[in-house]
């Protein structure tokens, strides 16, 4: 995942900032090039929630992942990709940046967002 105009370690700075999608970890919720709006604050995370977060193993690599159950005061995350492992069973626990709220390119035939 790429958080645009970010040079240094992930990190969501605005209450909402804009994400792109690589890789074909989420899908088919979420595809290689599509771009969400992720929220920082607000309600806390849910599970099932899709979220950006960083591994506490690979804390340079920003993910878009899916909340499964809190876990050592952080998440264990999961992939809808049954095929891609990427996820917790391979990093372990992540911290949480934020919560995916919509997704916003492509944008979808009729509606201007999906909300996920």
């Amino acid at each position: 995942m790429t958080v645009d105009g970010s040079g240094s370690p992930p990190r969501l700075s605005a209450p909402l900032t804009a994400v792109g999608v690589t890789g074909p970890s989420m899908s088919p919720t979420l595809r290689h090039g599509d771009a969400v709006l992720v929220r920082r604050g607000g309600r806390p995370v849910r599970p099932g929630d899709v979220v950006v977060a960083v591994f506490r193993s690979r804390p340079e690599l920003l993910v878009v992942k899916r909340a499964v159950r809190p876990q050592e005061g952080g998440w264990w995350l999961h992939g809808d990709n049954a095929l891609v492992t990427d996820d917790s069973r391979a990093y372990g626990v992540a911290d949480v940046l934020g919560r995916v709220v919509l997704r916003y390119w492509p944008r979808p035939g009729r509606l201007a967002t999906t909300p996920i």
